[in-house]
């Protein structure tokens, strides 16, 4: 999905995508009721805390990305 993902052990990744920007996502997800954690701070502005969830929960989220992609392109 283009998305480069610093190493994490945790149950988050931190991740940018390469044909979004950060709070674009972040608004896009949440319109649709799906909360990342986003971070204004110049350095990490295009990055984004995405919790990982349960199996139903990640689906959910690949397949609003997907779609997102689709109206983006």
């Amino acid at each position: 999905l283009g998305f480069f993902v610093t190493d994490s052990k945790a149950n988050f990744v931190f991740a940018q995508c390469d044909w979004i920007d950060g709070e674009t996502l972040y608004k896009k997800l949440k319109e649709r009721k799906i909360l990342i954690r986003h971070f204004s701070t110049e350095k990490i502005k295009n990055f984004n805390r995405i919790t990982i969830g349960t199996l139903n929960q990640m689906e959910t989220f690949i397949e609003n990305v997907k779609s997102i992609k689709e109206e983006m392109v």
